[in-house]
């Protein structure tokens, strides 16, 4: 069975070039909302990408790699990361490694290495945010990727990465990425991801969960296999894609939608008088 490749941390990472804002990288990489295989209608504007959810339905997202190098996309539903539903900044998280021009599509939260659960259009109310205890971020889909960093050529021999010791290494990249060779540290549960991010947050206030509004929940289990590896790449990201889904009712109020009445019908030929008596109902109606 065809596995996706996923990155656990950031390995060594290059300065950041100056002046390189993320909304000047975009175009390089591909992120399409996809309800029954096909993709949802984009709406620009705001300078913000608006897709119409459909409320109960699943939904995957597709990410393309638009550039000839590998790269490592971080990928967040709702303010969460897709892959062990942690906070952290676009950088640090746990990443999607797709090889040149190359698609892959995620159905849903990735719970262990062989399976996901899928995402569904749900309200703030019932959605994953809301079990993990913070809806500040529902109703936003982002992807960031980073290009896998350019490794050097030996004079006449293979490809290899820049080798160094495994303290210079964990002195560079932090305390949170493992050292060369080290093992693959244990995903954590989502309860666990939640009360660490809880704490860090520490006195931000959580705001009432909306009954109305569009947010994403946690599904059936569906199969996804998932290969890890240790995976370096540049510390700026190459390019960035965010979209914003909203139900039918919330992008009319937006002015992103029109707003449609309901068609008039049988009133457009109503009329005042017909050559006919007065029915009678039956007595005592």
């Amino acid at each position: 069975m065809k596995r996706s490749i996923l990155a656990l941390a950031v390995a060594l990472s290059l300065p950041a070039l100056p002046g390189k804002a993320l909304a000047e990288t975009g175009g390089r990489l591909r992120l399409e909302v996809l309800v029954d295989g096909r993709a949802l209608r984009e709406y620009a504007a705001r300078g913000t990408t608006y897709v119409e959810a459909r409320r109960g339905h699943e939904y995957a997202v597709r990410i393309t790699n638009l550039e000839p190098v590998r790269v490592a996309v971080a990928l967040a539903v709702d303010g969460r990361n897709t892959i062990d539903a942690k906070r952290t900044s676009a950088s640090d998280a746990r990443k999607w490694i797709l090889a040149p021009w190359q698609s892959i599509t995620i159905d849903g939260w990735q719970v262990d290495e062989a399976t996901a659960r899928r995402f569904f259009f749900t309200t703030e109310d019932r959605s994953y945010a809301q079990w993990l205890g913070d809806t500040a971020n529902t109703g936003v889909i982002e992807a960031v990727a980073f290009r896998e960093r350019e490794r050097q050529q030996a004079w006449g021999g293979p490809w290899f990465g820049r080798r160094e010791d495994d303290r210079a290494r964990n002195e560079r990249a932090g305390a949170d990425a493992p050292a060369a060779g080290a093992p693959a540290p244990a995903m954590k549960t989502q309860r666990e991801s939640a009360s660490r991010d809880a704490a860090a947050e520490g006195s931000v206030a959580q705001a009432e969960a909306s009954d109305e509004l569009a947010a994403t929940g946690i599904g059936r289990d569906v199969r996804h296999d998932v290969e890890r590896i240790q995976f370096d790449h540049e510390s700026s990201p190459s390019s960035s894609v965010r979209v914003r889904y909203e139900y039918h009712e919330e992008l009319v109020a937006l002015g992103i939608l029109p707003e449609q009445r309901p068609p008039a019908g049988r009133r457009e030929t109503a009329r005042g008088f017909t050559d006919s008596w007065c029915p009678e109902p039956p007595r005592g109606w």
